[in-house]
């Protein structure tokens, strides 16, 4: 189900570093970070910039354009996201993943550039990560090469204050969960989640697929990570869910590009 559309590709980051959640955690990733969500998840905190209180994820300089714009560069060409992959290469010995983040990326399912640069990536033999809130999903008719790519299927839970029908859109999770390779659930929980509601919403969720399940503790910043994380290890003690930390919180704060 395609729920959005962007006729202008914006890159806003690119970095190598380590994935530091999910599956992949511990796996150096070239990333690309592309511009542009379909939520704003006021619940899962606050921001200053430039003098304003923003609310919503830690990468809110992906969502809002309009105090962010000098980050969100135009891709007119696909040649200027192959230079990058490129440039991370012949630093290396090895093939490392690619992870395509946002923002929400899939804002950008029928965008040509994009698709063009997914289908490239898999026919170069790159394992492809998309992390995406699982709202919106491929054509697979008219993209087959999606099929090769494992998505990172982070759907919202209610303390992203977001509204449901928003949030879980069933007909997405569908496609994704049952049609691309080795996708799996990543579900972000804080203290009073996984203390409460957390595995009712979640069962809802995930109660008909069998793709892998990941949480992992709300936070921004390393304290924070720390203030949620027991109760959600032991939430995933409890439900036999997958405890993911946030590697790259623990050993870089919210420094970017990291």
């Amino acid at each position: 189900m395609r729920l959005a559309r962007c006729d202008e590709l914006y890159l806003v980051e690119h970095f190598f570093s380590i994935q530091g959640e999910g599956r992949f955690a511990g796996v150096p990733s070239i990333f690309l970070r592309f511009g542009g969500c379909n939520l704003r998840c006021p619940g899962f905190g606050n921001f200053e910039v430039g003098g304003k209180s923003v609310a919503g994820c830690d990468t809110i300089r992906a969502v809002y354009s309009s105090l962010y714009r000098k980050m969100w560069h135009p891709v007119r060409e696909l040649q200027e996201l192959e230079e990058i992959i490129f440039e991370y290469e012949d630093r290396l010995s090895y093939m490392p993943d690619v992870v395509i983040t946002g923002g929400e990326p899939m804002v950008y399912a029928d965008h040509p550039i994009f698709n063009a640069l997914l289908k490239r990536l898999v026919e170069g033999g790159y394992r492809v990560t998309v992390e995406s809130n699982a709202t919106i999903a491929p054509s697979l008719k008219e993209h087959p090469f999606f099929s090769e790519i494992t998505f990172a299927m982070a759907v919202k839970l209610s303390n992203s204050k977001e509204p449901k029908a928003k949030r879980v859109v069933h007909e997405a999770i569908e496609v994704l969960a049952n049609e691309t390779k080795e996708s799996f659930f990543k579900f972000t929980l804080d203290r009073k989640l996984a203390e409460g509601s957390g595995a009712e919403e979640i069962a809802r969720i995930v109660q008909r697929y069998e793709n892998e399940v990941y949480c992992m503790p709300l936070g921004s910043s390393e304290k924070e990570i720390g203030e949620n994380a027991p109760s959600v290890a032991d939430f995933c003690l409890e439900n036999g869910y997958r405890y993911s930390d946030r590697l790259h919180v623990r050993l870089w704060n919210r420094e970017e590009k990291r």
